[in-house]
């Protein structure tokens, strides 16, 4: 027989089939296998971390003209008709409504471990390598300019700011990803995220220089 986690695979897999390349399958899967490494080093009930990471992008309301309650029916309805508890069932919708960058002054003074391992491995797949890929097809998605000199990043922005900004993907490192480093919940998810700063850093500084051709 089918565990839940299998089947939440098939289901997700099938759900984001043709999805735009940063939000894919593809991703779930790196957070997934992100959120079981950080989970091995925390006190946490595996298995709601596996299905938080496997849910967490199921409809991402930027692909949904800014729904945020589609995600979590979908979860929901989907994990009742694998008779799940509806107190676990609560543990997951409560990752998927509290991971995303833009809700994070809407967040309760104590989260539980289980988001923190989530949201840290979801935060982790958004810089370093992966993080700059993602972030230049997100903004050739959407039609963004890479880099205008003229155009400076905005820091601060409140989630409705956010949801709307169309700036530049290299304004994106200064409002969003760089900032995660210093965003990481867990010992595990601050030191995997050392190394990818230092790479997106490292690219800020070629791609100025080929830039500013003399």
């Amino acid at each position: 027989m089918e565990s839940t986690i299998e089947k939440t695979i098939e289901f997700v897999k099938q759900k984001l089939k043709g999805a735009e390349a940063g939000h894919d399958w593809y991703h779930i899967e790196r957070v997934w296998k992100l959120s079981k490494k950080i989970a091995k080093t925390e006190n946490c009930d595996s298995e709601i971390v596996e299905l938080g990471a496997l849910f967490h992008d199921i409809a991402d309301p930027k692909f949904y003209n800014g729904d945020e309650s589609l995600a979590p029916k979908i979860a929901s309805e989907f994990l009742r008709n694998c008779a799940y508890s509806e107190e676990k069932i609560e543990k997951v919708v409560f990752i998927i409504n509290h991971i995303s960058f833009k809700n994070r002054d809407n967040l309760p003074e104590e989260i539980p471990v289980e988001l923190q391992i989530v949201q840290d491995a979801d935060r982790i797949d958004a810089i370093g390598a992966i993080g700059i890929a993602r972030s230049f097809n997100f903004g050739g998605f959407k039609n963004n300019l890479m880099y205008d000199p003229e155009v400076l990043p905005k820091i601060g922005m409140s989630k409705e700011e956010y949801k709307k900004s169309n700036g530049t993907t290299i304004n994106h490192f200064y409002e969003k990803l760089l900032l995660l480093k210093n965003m990481m919940n867990t010992s595990a998810g601050k030191k995997m995220a050392e190394e990818r700063h230092q790479y997106m850093l490292d690219f800020l500084d070629q791609f100025y220089k080929e830039w500013n051709v003399d």
